[in-house]
């Protein structure tokens, strides 16, 4: 079996913005996003998310993966804002790897989110239960 990261070198080499780890990060979140879009039993293009609900699963994604480090692992990769997403996704399709539909722009990535708020200042750790039922209050 290949190393995702590894498949994807070439292209994100050849491109030289990002590190092959947000690429194969994109793919990664996929999933999630066409959970929330509520598709997972659909087939092919019909289970083509938007760019929000991509960028839902990634942050949904980061924060789980990552914690509050988030925000410093994407920039480690290259991406600063919620566009590089998009510019990652439209690398992809023209690495025919995604497919895209007619709607689909760079826009759709713009105004996502901001990576300190959400993932820094906002960042509230989740605790296993058993680990809080010992507490005494």
């Amino acid at each position: 079996m290949t190393d995702p990261i590894e498949a994807l070198r070439p292209l994100a080499n050849k491109d030289g913005r990002y590190a092959p780890e947000a690429l194969a990060f994109l793919f990664e979140a996929l999933p999630g996003a066409v959970e929330l879009a509520g598709k997972q039993k659909l087939e092919g293009g019909e289970r083509h998310v938007s760019g929000q609900q991509l960028l839902q699963s990634m942050r949904d994604l980061a924060l789980l993966q990552f914690g509050p480090l988030a925000a410093q692992v994407w920039r480690s990769w290259g991406v600063r804002e919620t566009l590089d997403w998009g510019h990652i996704v439209f690398l992809l399709v023209e690495g025919n790897l995604l497919k895209r539909q007619e709607s689909d722009t760079i826009d759709d990535f713009r105004s996502g989110f901001d990576f300190d708020e959400v993932f820094v200042q906002n960042y509230s750790p989740v605790m296993p239960s058993d680990l809080l039922s010992g507490l005494s209050p």
